[in-house]
């Protein structure tokens, strides 16, 4: 239900065009944390991303780095986070969770600091795994298991198998890897599903707060109030997000409560959005609605998984070209000309037919 609400949320809303702005060729340039983004969308954090192309990440940081945007690292990424190349994205970002044992969390942030990464995200909707059934219908669990009839897929796909042949052996939870320790995937997975804590607060995001000293991020937050709250508390921005509909199902879009978001923050801090963009005109509507700048996932794990570094350009490149077209049909200059007054909302009229079609 989230996952296609976090997708069906954005026809909701409708674009207002003034083309006798005279607009002309649109600036898509967004400023986060004093570093300029060459738009308003980045790439967010995926787990296992190694695992659809040789070096996954690194290659998604490379494309990422060529278009000028920010680079956000899974704490699930298949590499270490000190093995993604400094060169590979010139805006870099880790994702960390608060788990049971503290001082892991703080041990990661601490490592991003000396790896050199510009903001730390902390996820703040992962505390349990959510049942997620697409997973359970597909074989996935955590630690994975492979049955025979995976197996027999898997002898399938010959293109994958020969290109990740030299790397599949090696294919692990990279920042979970301990010295001495079995460092398998199912080893590595178990590990992190046993870290998560139920119990987390604010008092371990005023902790890592003392630790890491760059921007801090929260995502996952969909409540105003604990927006507020961040604010109060020295965050430096939060990403209303809703974990791409996998964790609570029924939880709102992101799309949806954005709005409320903008406004109980009301300009102290950025508010990022991710969650259902498939297209540029759903980043124009995020920022119509009080976005400073959107993040995808799977739309470049898609492009990862078909031709690694270059899908992931040429998903970017996508982007781009479909908000310039929207800015420009808009009437829109810059991103800072997206404002309320360029759309309009569906919701009342809308939500009984969409949701009888869903």
């Amino acid at each position: 239900m989230t996952l296609r609400r976090n997708e069906r949320d954005f026809r909701r809303y409708s674009l207002l065009p003034r083309p006798l702005n005279g607009p002309g060729t649109p600036d898509l340039s967004v400023q986060l944390f004093g570093r300029r983004l060459s738009l308003p969308l980045m790439i967010g954090p995926t787990g296992l991303a190694g695992l659809m192309w040789p070096g996954g990440e690194a290659a998604a940081a490379r494309a990422a780095a060529a278009a000028g945007t920010a680079y956000c690292l899974s704490h699930g990424s298949v590499c270490r986070l000190e093995d993604l190349p400094a060169s590979a994205s010139s805006n870099r970002w880790m994702q960390v969770f608060v788990y049971r044992d503290r001082s892991f969390t703080a041990e990661l942030a601490t490592r991003a600091a000396a790896a050199g990464y510009d903001a730390l995200v902390l996820t703040t909707d992962n505390q349990v795994l959510g049942n997620r059934e697409r997973d359970i219908r597909n074989g996935f669990s955590i630690p994975p298991k492979f049955p025979l009839r995976d197996m027999l897929v898997m002898t399938t796909k010959i293109t994958w198998l020969m290109r990740m042949r030299s790397d599949l052996p090696r294919i692990t939870f990279g920042n979970y890897v301990r010295e001495g320790e079995p460092m398998d995937i199912g080893t590595m997975a178990k590990r992190m599903a046993d870290l998560l804590d139920p119990t987390m607060s604010w008092k371990d995001v005023d902790a890592l707060r003392k630790v890491w000293k760059g921007p801090l991020i929260l995502k996952g937050i969909l409540h105003p109030d604990e927006a507020r709250e961040a604010a109060k508390r020295g965050v430096d921005a939060i990403i209303v997000s809703n974990h791409g509909g996998r964790q609570l199902d029924g939880a709102a879009s992101g799309i949806a409560a954005l709005p409320a978001i903008a406004e109980a923050v009301a300009g102290r801090m950025p508010v990022l959005l991710d969650g259902g963009i498939r297209r540029g005109s759903d980043v124009v509507k995020a920022i119509a609605l009080g976005a400073a700048c959107c993040l995808i996932a799977r739309p470049q794990l898609w492009g990862l998984a078909i031709a690694g570094e270059q899908g992931v350009a040429h998903v970017l490149d996508i982007f781009a070209k479909e908000i310039a077209r929207s800015m420009t049909l808009i009437g829109a200059s810059r991103v800072s000309d997206l404002t309320r007054g360029v759309i309009s909302s569906n919701f009342g009229n809308q939500t009984r037919l969409e949701e009888t079609h869903a």
